[in-house]
């Protein structure tokens, strides 16, 4: 998969990128299925609150800016440790592991 915004290297890479081309990393799609574990719980009266609902006012706004992968990036990157608090809560190990992968290659 080639990254967009950034060259192509003369050789394929054995592994995801992150420190010095960013080649092989699915940006978008780390996010999406992050995003999809965490609406799970948010989105779900049980689990509402203040906190979350502002979340996803913020998303909202990311998403609809210029720069939208990397605001929604960035405010992913800053809700990290809430997102895993959420997730450990509810013994979420396939959602945890969507969070590391997304911390390990995008943050």
């Amino acid at each position: 998969m080639e990254t967009t915004g950034f060259p192509a290297l003369p050789f394929e890479l054995e592994e995801p990128d992150r420190y010095l081309t960013f080649q092989g990393i699915d940006f978008e799609g780390n996010m999406r299925r992050v995003l999809a574990h965490l609406f799970r719980y948010i989105c779900d009266p049980a689990h509402a609150n203040p906190f979350w609902d502002r979340f996803r006012t913020r998303l909202a706004a990311a998403e609809a800016g210029q720069a939208a992968i990397c605001d929604k990036l960035l405010l992913l990157h800053s809700h990290v440790y809430y997102m895993v608090e959420l997730f450990e809560d509810q013994d979420d190990e396939a959602a945890l592991a969507a969070l590391k992968k997304l911390e390990e290659e995008c943050f």
